[in-house]
């Protein structure tokens, strides 16, 4: 345990002018109430309040807070009384002290009813003084430190209320350090197998690539010194909770996560951390997409600083931030930079700001729910980015996941507003209905007595009860079209094992398939729902394994009309074993487009030239052309290797061309034949898992479509 004496050293670190008679008489306070009690692991109690003060000290804190830190158990585990407090310390602490007293009370854990109060309770007391809960969360940070010493369902029940309220809060409050320690203890304690999982790869990525921290630190400070400017490199692997919350978004395995190391470079003005980004940009390649500019345009909270994300040694991305040393005080501390000391006075700092008015901000709003259920949508829309609260014309909270559309939150109303949605106003405003909410608009859904569901909501929509009810809806209401499908697919499946689709055999299929008709096998099977080859094996089973040879490339596509010819659209380069459909050009044939290709939307007014077209089923011949943009690194028979591993996975190079070339990377477009959906997916993993292979992705132009013939037309 720290001694009184360390402590107000610990103190006078930052503030000479400390008052150390207060400390020390908190601490012999503290000392004497506690005297006697012990903690789980065998401790003295009054070891955890000296901790939870020695937290404090390293976000340099004022003495009332340091001494509440001292006292916060007093109130309640002892024999103290507010009043005495009071006496002895001041009515600043007093108030302090009580008001970490009465969160630690507060059972958060509870249910929805009973933490929806607790919330309130919470942000009351925090709008009062902020303190209370920097003191607040410095005791969870110590508990969660020493959380071994408890039952193992104390220590779940302990980790998940971190890892859902104090976690999240730290983070909102700006202390992101305190935020990802929280989340890590309680990973620890909620998934240690997979905590320990990341660490044993990261062993093991350290022992094959050696330091990549300390190259890349080196590296980044010789170009800032050639840039002639002046900062501060720091380099880490991120948390494994950081890693493993990646892995489960982006549902990928760890050798595919390519930002797993962060950087900071620490300028000593705005001016250089601009410089600084050019030097980094003109050594490394940035990645598209990953570059915020929160200097110019700061969060709320005071945050300010440059994040890009560039292509690091062996084509790995690193994330950088660059930002001032006032910045990186702001982002590091959060909050608690209001209520700083640096050589004995109060910190000044021109980006900090008032963390009050954030929450004074937030508790107006909530002193204005009266329904606890409001109530915790409230809290959880501040709280929670990975959700999206809207609102109805009357109030009502809706909770959808980011990304949502209108389309999802009228299906969480009710499936019959969903059903007949023709249009949404949102904050009174009519949008489309691919359009993505955000936190806080007011939704209001138009509906029409004769609307249906329409298939482009499927890909609109983004919940689970949105897609089921629209997919319910449409087998319904297309079912004598489905069925019309399922007929020709069924046709081609049975004759190309031999045998006939008669009325006799169908019903047969239907019976064992446990479906109440004909008709409705059909619909299942046109519908996509049902394979063929689970048709043909309810009837002969020992068919359904036989290998019926490669499929004729003109017999490919079921649905055509008979003589009907069609042509893979290149703006998205369709293979078997996607969702396909037609789009019929008068005299020329039909394109065939990928479901989800962008250039349908030039046809969206022209409902009666789509098609419903399905692959046939069974081996496809490697002839369906892909373009990959690959970017690889620049060293002697790295192209010769990827174009060895493209012919191991029996794929063809048909076209290559260099679009740039760089000191360190080339990027080409290179064409390459395939079978199916699944070949590709197998060649982009193998050509991922290369350590010369910095990015590959499959090209997809909406500007390349062409009609049926066009190609061979301009040839002659």
């Amino acid at each position: 345990m720290i001694s009184a004496e360390d402590l107000v050293d610990l103190v006078r670190n930052y503030n000479p002018k400390t008052n150390a008679k207060l400390i020390l008489a908190a601490y012999e306070y503290g000392l004497e109430m506690h005297e006697g009690q012990t903690r789980k692991s065998g401790e003295p109690y009054f070891s955890h309040p000296v901790a939870v003060a020695a937290i404090l000290t390293e976000q340099q804190l004022d003495d009332a807070t340091i001494v509440t830190a001292l006292l916060h158990d007093t109130i309640e585990d002892t024999r103290s009384t507010y009043a005495e407090v009071k006496q002895r310390f001041g009515r600043e602490v007093a108030d302090l002290v009580d008001g970490v007293t009465k969160l630690t009370n507060l059972q958060l854990s509870s249910s929805e009813t009973k933490q929806a109060e607790n919330f309130r309770k919470l942000f009351m007391a925090m709008s009062k003084d902020l303190r209370v809960i920097l003191v607040k969360l410095a005791d969870r940070l110590h508990n969660m430190r020493t959380i071994r010493a408890m039952k193992p369902e104390k220590q779940v029940q302990k980790a998940r209320e971190t890892m859902d309220i104090f976690a999240p809060l730290a983070g909102r409050m700006g202390m992101q350090w305190m935020r990802e320690e929280l989340e890590d203890h309680a990973f620890r304690v909620l998934n240690p197998k997979g905590r320990d999982s990341i660490i044993r790869r990261f062993i093991t990525l350290q022992r094959e690539t050696g330091d990549v921290v300390q190259r890349i630190t080196s590296d980044m400070r010789h170009e800032l010194e050639k840039a002639g400017v002046e900062a501060e490199v720091f380099g880490r692997a991120k948390k494994p909770y950081s890693i493993w919350r990646k892995m489960q978004e982006k549902k990928i395995g760890f050798s595919r996560l390519s930002d797993i190391y962060g950087f900071r470079v620490i300028t000593r003005s705005e001016k250089d951390c601009y410089g600084a980004l050019g030097a980094i940009h003109q050594r490394w390649r940035a990645v598209p997409g990953r570059f915020k500019d929160y200097i110019s345009q700061p969060k709320t909270n005071g945050y300010r600083s440059i994040h890009t994300t560039v292509s690091g040694r062996d084509g790995k991305r690193v994330e950088v931030q660059i930002r001032t040393r006032e910045m990186h005080e702001v982002a590091e501390t959060g909050v608690a930079a209001h209520w700083s000391y640096r050589d004995g006075v109060r910190a000044e700092n021109r980006f900090a700001v008032d963390p009050a008015k954030w929450i004074t901000s937030v508790t107006e709003q909530l002193d204005s729910e009266e329904d606890h259920d409001a109530f915790m949508e409230a809290v959880k829309l501040e709280m929670y980015s990975d959700k999206v609260f809207c609102f109805t014309p009357q109030g009502d909270v809706v909770k959808l996941p980011r990304g949502a559309t209108p389309i999802d939150y009228a299906y969480a109303i009710h499936t019959r507003i969903g059903s007949k949605c023709v249009g949404a106003k949102v904050d009174g405003i009519r949008v489309p209905l691919w359009t993505r909410l955000k936190n806080g608009q007011s939704v209001e859904i138009i509906i029409a007595e004769g609307q249906a569901p329409q298939a482009t909501w499927l890909d609109m929509a983004t919940t689970g009860k949105a897609k089921a009810s629209i997919r319910r809806a449409l087998r319904e209401a297309n079912k004598e079209r489905y069925a019309k499908l399922g007929h020709e697919l069924a046709r081609a499946a049975f004759e190309a094992r031999g045998k006939k689709a008669t009325d006799k055999v169908l019903e047969k299929a239907a019976a064992t398939l446990r479906l109440e008709d004909t008709e409705t096998l059909l619909a299942r099977l046109g519908s996509a729902e049902l394979t063929s080859s689970e048709v043909v094996e309810a009837v002969y089973p020992n068919l359904a394994i036989r290998d019926g040879g490669e499929i004729e490339l003109k017999k490919a596509v079921v649905g055509l009309e008979h003589g009907q010819g069609f042509e893979r659209a290149r703006c998205c380069q369709p293979l078997p074993g996607e969702r396909i459909v037609g789009l019929a050009h008068r005299g020329r044939g039909v394109a065939v487009h990928a479901i989800d290709c962008a250039a349908l939307a030039n046809h969206e007014d022209k409902p009666d030239r789509w098609l419903d077209l399905h692959w046939a089923e069974g081996k496809h011949p490697a002839v369906y052309t892909v373009s990959l943009d690959l970017t690889i690194g620049n060293d002697a028979g790295v192209l010769g290797r990827i174009c060895t591993l493209i012919g191991e996975t029996r794929a063809n190079i048909s076209d290559l061309n260099f679009i740039d070339r760089k000191p360190d990377y080339y990027r080409l477009m290179m064409d390459v034949d395939l079978r199916d959906a699944e070949h590709l997916h197998s060649l982009i993993s193998n050509l991922e898992a290369e350590s010369n292979v910095a990015s590959v992705e499959r090209r997809r132009d909406p500007a390349l479509e062409t009609v049926p013939g066009a190609a061979s037309e301009a040839a002659e």
